[in-house]
């Protein structure tokens, strides 16, 4: 059996509707379906496991909420579950003041979904339909549009348009609690069309004016954050959600293994860290900064970008980096009964498996092998940044731009679009172009895939074997062999033939 089509066959799907009778959720991480009885039972403990994985609304209220919302559980009879935030913004009910169900993590089912629904919120994560439209993000997946508005509706409740504008309404109200940017600059920062577009969605979700979700901000509610000036030395602080435990010491371990001079550089002791990155974005370029440092399911980040266009989309991609849609529960249930993963998961709770921030640009890494040479790359093609900060100095080349014999066959596939690695890339597909293409062995293959593409269910040659009772978690499994020193090739020891 391919590794797409087990994804398919293990992937969640959420049957929805407002009568009580055909309510349901079916949760990959627990294999069976969750009736009526057993979502409530999750709302009324305060389950902070399902938050992203669905959401419930109360139809005395008219507001949704995640499953943990500390406010008062609302009587049975009144709940209504959505699978996602958009489904239930256009079933007409608005986001909670208290929980923010619009700000939880992605749910994890789309970062394992192989098909066209995951790999079509993957895209739309990346700001596609805003950028592309909704003709765009049809093409890119090779389907008509009615064909992915009519599979997003039936599996998730919502379609591309609804929602790409639930993201854009989270990012209006990051900018305006975040920053000093007029309400018109902000209007079209976050992608809306007009401001009147604007206006008309902030309240219907919010029920506030943008005014007043501004002053909510000042008073010192929980959505507050740090005001800002765009492209100031602070830039737009955010706090990025992730559920469970989270290992941010082994996510920032290894990413110090491989950093990339003039493209990324961490800063300050080990505990008190900071990753700081340059990003090239569809407006501009931008450099992220995340820290070590964490509490209450929140990772500190602040973005400074070139064009406040582009905040969804780094947002996205430096969730993808730091993996923080994963599901740890799902993850430890399925790997901690394993004689050998068992103490190891119980050793590193909350490990992660570190993403991309650029797919392209990793592709090129995993190749090279070497950060030196990288850096090197970086040097030659790269284009600067207007000032250099700290020690950012440059993006990483296109792959256009790359003359290089040895890099000649990847980056002249990925310039051709003959192979991709964007969010909604085919994954088997994509392993399928790797492993034609000349200099790339099937370890760097695998890499690539687990890496550039975000696939949580990657076995490498040279390493420990994995079990397939691992599926679909043997990336992280992986990484758990990884920790504990099972290594029988080293990350970095990649060759080119």
């Amino acid at each position: 059996m391919s590794g797409e089509r087990s994804h398919k066959l293990l992937a969640p799907t959420i049957a929805l509707s407002d009568s009580r009778q055909s309510t349901a959720v079916r949760c990959r991480r627990l294999g069976y379906m969750i009736d009526e009885e057993t979502g409530y039972a999750a709302v009324r403990g305060r389950d902070a496991r399902f938050d992203g994985v669905f959401f419930f609304a109360v139809a005395t209220t008219g507001i949704y909420c995640r499953p943990s919302c500390p406010a008062v559980t609302p009587k049975q009879q009144n709940v209504r579950y959505y699978p996602t935030a958009a489904a239930a913004q256009t079933g007409g009910f608005r986001a909670c003041r208290r929980c923010r169900p619009d700000a939880v993590p992605g749910s994890p089912e789309w970062n394992v979904r192989a098909d066209v629904v995951g790999r079509a919120m993957r895209l739309i994560g990346d700001g596609v339909v805003d950028r592309e439209g909704v003709a765009g993000l049809a093409g890119r997946l090779g389907y008509s549009s009615r064909q992915v508005h009519r599979q997003l509706t039936a599996e998730v409740g919502a379609g591309p348009v609804a929602l790409a504008r639930a993201q854009r309404a989270l990012a209006a109200r990051v900018l305006l609690q975040t920053t000093t940017l007029s309400v018109t600059d902000t209007a079209f920062a976050a992608g809306f069309a007009s401001v009147r577009q604007f206006n008309d969605t902030i309240r219907e979700i919010y029920a506030r004016t943008p005014s007043e979700l501004r002053a909510a901000a000042r008073t010192g509610t929980p959505t507050a954050g740090r005001a800002a000036e765009p492209g100031s030395a602070s830039g737009v602080p955010l706090r990025l959600a992730y559920r469970g435990t989270y290992d941010a010491a082994g996510v920032f371990d290894f990413l110090r293994a491989d950093l990339v001079p003039g493209i990324e550089e961490i800063t300050g002791p080990p505990g008190r860290r900071t990753y700081r990155r340059t990003l090239r974005l569809p407006h501009g370029s931008g450099v992220a900064e995340v820290d070590e440092r964490h509490r209450d399911g929140w990772l500190d980040c602040r973005l400074r970008l070139a064009d406040l266009r582009d905040l969804t989309t780094a947002v996205q991609r430096v969730r993808r980096l730091f993996d923080l849609d994963a599901d740890p529960f799902a993850i430890a249930d399925l790997l901690r009964g394993d004689p050998l993963l068992g103490p190891l998961v119980a050793a590193r709770p909350g490990l992660r498996s570190p993403g991309a921030a650029d797919p392209d640009e990793l592709a090129v890494r995993a190749v090279l092998g070497d950060p030196a040479a990288a850096g090197k790359l970086v040097m030659a093609y790269g284009d600067p940044l207007p000032a250099p900060d700290g020690g950012l100095t440059h993006l990483f080349p296109e792959p256009a731009r790359i003359d290089d014999p040895a890099l000649r066959p990847l980056t002249g596939a990925l310039a051709a679009g003959t192979l991709r690695l964007d969010p909604g890339a085919d994954r088997a597909e994509a392993g399928r172009a790797l492993a034609a293409l000349p200099g790339i062995d099937a370890w760097t293959a695998g890499y690539i895939r687990l890496r550039a593409l975000g696939d949580p269910d990657v076995a490498l040659p040279n390493e420990p074997p994995l079990s397939d009772a691992w599926r679909p978690w043997r990336s992280y499994a992986l990484h758990h062999l990884w920790a504990a020193g099972h290594r029988a090739r080293p990350r970095l020891e990649l060759t080119t033939t």
